[in-house]
């Protein structure tokens, strides 16, 4: 079963260095985004060098070094979606840089437009409805997110509206039924998405900080579904502005 799936007494078979090589040291934060527009603009914006690269079977991925506030070095890299995928590419992001902060934003499935409506969504648990996280941590329906008190101070702080509440994480968009809506959001949970809960487990098994923000674009519990409103969510760039804002903070 795969809640069997957590084994912490016995050594990995696999490891970054099998195809990296040597473990970097370059920069301790990193910026990650899942947008394509986003990441264009980024690169347009800031000055940048590409530092290595992740090189699946399928494509390969450049990993950027931005220069931003006159100065500041951050890791900055597109990542691929789902919570296996995204969870993987920050352990080998952190193998061929050296980061150990992530700064995660993406879109999510509002479960309640009243609460999330016109505000950023800052997770405090995120429900294990995927893989990866159960074999990062021994099983449980909810992973925690330490950080969310400090990723809501900062949206407090720059007068940005939040919401703070449960997540849903799951990898099966077209599974996510009306009964599964309803369980999930009588949890409490405001949104779903599709990495938090196996990137999560993976920073806190090797004992690396994430701070993790949500938009929410589509409406997921609603009679007829509409994925209005989601290209905007998914790609609209004042989220880069609040993760480089949150990077100044842990910097």
């Amino acid at each position: 079963m795969i809640t069997d799936s957590f084994d912490n007494r016995s050594e990995a078979i696999i490891s970054p260095d099998a195809f990296f090589g040597e473990k970097k040291d370059i920069c301790d934060t990193a910026i990650v985004t899942f947008s394509r527009e986003i990441d264009a603009a980024v690169l347009a914006r800031y000055p940048h060098e590409t530092i290595t690269e992740l090189h699946p079977c399928n494509r390969i991925r450049p990993i950027h070094l931005l220069t931003v506030d006159g100065g500041r070095k951050v890791v900055y890299y597109l990542s691929e979606i789902g919570s296996t995928l995204a969870a993987t590419d920050v352990i080998e992001v952190n193998w061929l840089t050296g980061a150990a902060y992530f700064i995660l934003f993406g879109s999510a499935g509002s479960l309640d437009r009243e609460a999330t409506e016109g505000k950023y969504v800052v997770p405090t648990a995120a429900y294990r409805d995927e893989g990866m996280s159960y074999h990062y941590a021994p099983p449980s329906d909810y992973i925690s997110v330490p950080n969310a008190d400090f990723v809501a101070e900062v949206f407090r702080q720059c007068g940005l509206p939040y919401v703070k509440g449960k997540v849903w994480t799951t990898d099966a968009m077209y599974r996510e039924t009306r009964n599964l809506v309803q369980k999930r959001k009588s949890e409490g949970c405001l949104a779903v998405e599709m990495e938090l809960a196996g990137v999560q487990a993976v920073c806190d098994y090797y004992g690396w900080q994430l701070y993790d923000f949500l938009v929410t674009g589509d409406i997921v519990d609603q009679p007829e579904y509409s994925s209005e409103g989601l290209f905007e969510a998914n790609h609209a760039l004042d989220k880069f502005d609040v993760a480089l804002e949150i990077a100044r903070r842990i910097g």
